[in-house]
């Protein structure tokens, strides 16, 4: 898999709506960042492990299907979430942009708050 970008996931503890068993490496959630409605299914391959458990937090290779529909929208220090369905299981930002076409041409256009 080539990564579109390296993010840092938190995954909700289950009683905060999370997941209830841990997600393998090559799980797809659907990613939806704040700035538009569209979502789009996000490979996740864990980096230094094979599992997540509910609560815990990891960094990630993240590939996702629409790299077309997000180009030069994103920025390093982006957040998002990922869910199943309506739900969402987990929170994630963006720590390196790998692929070149969806880095945001002007990033100081937008401040996103850390």
């Amino acid at each position: 898999m080539k990564a579109d970008f390296i993010a840092t996931l938190t995954y909700r503890t289950t009683e905060q709506g999370g997941r209830k068993i841990p997600a393998k490496s090559g799980y797809r959630p659907q990613v939806k960042f704040d700035f538009d409605e569209m979502q789009t299914s996000g490979q996740q391959t864990f980096i230094g492990r094979e599992l997540v458990f509910p609560g815990e937090t990891v960094d990630a290779e993240v590939r996702i299907i629409a790299d077309d529909y997000f180009a030069s929208k994103l920025i390093e220090g982006m957040e998002f979430e990922f869910r199943e369905g309506a739900t969402v299981i987990g929170t994630g930002k963006i720590k390196t942009i790998v692929n070149d076409k969806l880095k945001k041409i002007n990033a100081s256009d937008n401040v996103f708050p850390s």
